[in-house]
C-alpha cells in the first residue's frame, strides 16, 4: 500500500520567506519524495536524484551564508525544513541534516580562501557530503580515534579506517578527522577530503534493520593525500570542531525524529477513522483514543523542545545541553509514538503493505547516531553537575 501523504502540519514561521519555502518543500515531498519512498526503501535504493531536486532548489545550505551559495535560513526554519522531509522519507531527511554536518566544518572555521574556494559546491553545486568521525573502535568515545594523518611536505597523508559514515561510497567530499598529534582530543586535526581522492575506498553498504536507502559504509584510507590547504582550522582544533559540529547536528536529528514520529501519527489516525470493529470506528474507543492523545502530545512537546534550542542558536547562545535534551527527547519519543502507531494498525501494523512497521525501524536508528541516547544523558549532566570526579 502507497505511503499516505504528510498531513500538513501548523507551524509558526518567522517570514513570509520561511512560508513560502515550506511551501515548496512540500511539493517536492508531494512530487519527488513520497510517492516513492516505501518501493524505494524497500528495494534499497539511494535516491541521489532527488538531492540533485533539492540542490537545484538551494535546500541543501539553507543554515549558511548566501554569499557563499547557502540560504541565509535560521536554524529555527531549516530544521522545520528537515522536519517536513523526513516525514515522507527518513533517507533523505537524515541524508540533508549529514550533507549539513560535513558543511558546518568549513564554514564555521575555515580560512576565507577555502570557503570561497569550496563552500559554493558543497552548498548549492549538486554536491553531496559525508562526516567522518566514528571509526570501528571509537564510536561514543571519539576521542580515542585512531585514524592518523602525517604531515609530508606541503601534504598530509591519511590512513585508517572510519566507520559508519552516511553516504558512504556516494559523497562527493568528506570532512574527516584525523590525529596528527598526541592520544586525546587536543591531537585531532579536520580535513577536507575529496570523495574520489587516490587511496579513499568504500566498502560495502552496512546491511540494516532500517533506512535501507542511505548507504552506510566503512571508508578506508589508505594514505590519501590532501593538501594542507585542505586542513580546517589549527592543528589540533580538530575536536572542537566536531562537537560544535555535533551540536547542531543533534538539534537536525531531533528534528527528522519529530518528522518520523509525525508521518507515524498521521499513519495511525487515518486508520483509526477508517478501520471498523464492533460496527463503529476503532477511533470511537477511549483506550486507542487515548493512545492517539498520547502520541500528538510528544510530538508537539518534540517539536517545542527543538525549536526552544534552535532559537537558543540563532540567537548566538549557549545551546549544547538544550541540544542533547531535544535529541534525547524527540528520538525516544519518536520510538515510542511509531511502536504504538503499529499497535494501533494492528496485524497490519506488522506488515509492510502499511508504513508504520518501517517508521518504527527507522526511528531505531535515531537513538543511536551522532551520539546514542545515553551519550546525551552524559551531556546533559555534565551541565547539570559539571565532570565526572577522576
Amino acid at each position: 500500500m502507497p505511503d499516505r501523504a504528510p498531513q500538513p502540519v501548523d507551524r509558526q514561521l518567522p517570514t513570509e520567506e520561511s512560508r513560502d519555502l515550506i511551501a515548496l518543500v512540500r511539493d517536492i515531498v508531494q512530487g519527488e519524495i513520497a510517492p516513492r519512498a516505501a518501493e524505494e526503501e524497500d528495494a534499497g535504493h539511494f535516491p541521489r536524484e532527488v538531492f540533485s531536486v533539492l540542490s537545484e532548489a538551494g535546500l541543501l545550505g539553507l543554515p549558511y551564508d548566501s554569499g557563499l551559495g547557502g540560504g541565509d535560513q535560521p536554524y529555527e526554519v531549516y530544521l522545520q525544513v528537515l522536519e517536513e522531509l523526513a516525514a515522507a522519507r527518513l533517507t533523505v531527511g537524515l541524508g540533508v541534516s549529514v550533507h549539513t554536518l560535513a558543511c558546518h566544518a568549513l564554514a564555521g572555521y575555515g580560512a576565507k580562501e577555502q570557503q570561497t574556494e569550496h563552500l559554493p559546491a558543497m552548498l548549492g553545486g549538486g554536491l553531496l557530503g559525508g562526516y567522518c568521525l566514528s571509526e570501528p573502535s571509537s564510536g561514543s568515545d571519539a576521542a580515542s580515534l585512531r585514524t592518523r594523518a602525517v604531515r609530508d611536505g606541503d601534504d598530509w597523508v591519511i590512513t585508517g579506517t572510519k566507520a559508519w559514515i552516511t553516504h558512504g561510497g556516494v559523497a562527493d567530499f568528506y570532512t574527516v578527522m584525523a590525529r596528527t598529534g598526541a592520544e586525546g582530543p587536543r591531537g585531532v586535526t579536520a580535513f577536507l577530503v575529496p570523495g574520489d581522492a587516490e587511496g579513499l575506498t568504500a566498502a560495502a553498504p552496512e546491511k540494516k534493520m532500517g533506512m535501507k536507502g542511505s548507504p552506510t559504509a566503512q571508508i578506508h584510507f589508505d594514505g590519501v593525500r590532501v593538501p594542507d590547504a585542505h586542513r580546517i582550522g589549527d592543528e589540533g582544533q580538530g575536536f572542537t570542531i566536531a562537537l560544535s559540529a555535533l551540536d547542531s547536528g543533534r538539534l537536525g536529528i531531533a528534528a527528522c525524529a519529530v518528522g518520523v514520529a509525525q508521518a507515524a501519527l498521521d499513519e495511525a489516525v487515518a486508520y483509526a477513522r477508517e478501520r471498523r470493529q464492533f460496527g463503529r470506528p476503532i477511533a470511537d474507543f477511549q483506550g486507542l483514543r487515548f493512545m492517539l492523545a498520547d502520541m500528538a502530545t510528544q510530538i508537539e512537546a518534540g517539536r517545542s523542545l527543538y525549536l526552544a534550542a534552535a532559537r537558543l542558536r540563532d540567537a548566538g547562545r549557549p545551546f549544547s545541553r538544550q541540544a542533547a535534551m531535544a535529541k534525547l527527547f524527540c528520538t525516544d519519543a519518536a520510538m515510542k509514538v511509531t511502536t504504538d502507531a503499529v499497535q494501533v494498525l494492528g496485524g497490519y501494523g506488522y506488515t509492510a503493505d502499511f508504513p508504520a512497521e518501517r517508521y518504527m525501524r527507522e526511528a531505531k536508528v535515531l537513538q543511536i547516531v551522532e551520539g546514542t541516547n545515553q551519550i546525551q544523558r552524559v551531556v546533559i549532566a555534565r551541565h547539570l553537575a559539571g565532570p565526572e570526579s577522576r
